[in-house]
């Protein structure tokens, strides 16, 4: 088995509602100066065949129309 790592990221120019709330909320809380935030998700599996992740992700963990993902080996 091997650990993957697969990082999930909205596309350049998609909505990003989630990266906007904490960029909103992170000078109230003292944070000034921070901008172009982006929330995405981190998936981590084990998996006996790597080379079949990339599929993984285009039919389940990823939505290709609107995220980008890079498989971490």
């Amino acid at each position: 088995m091997t650990r993957v790592r697969v990082l999930i990221r909205p596309k350049e120019g998609i909505l990003d509602p989630q990266g906007q709330a904490v960029e909103r909320a992170l000078p109230a809380l003292g944070f000034d100066g921070v901008s172009h935030v982006h929330v995405g998700r981190l998936v981590e599996l084990d998996v006996p065949d790597e080379s079949r992740v990339a599929e993984m992700c285009e039919k389940l963990l990823a939505n290709p129309l609107v995220e980008d993902y890079e498989i971490q080996a």
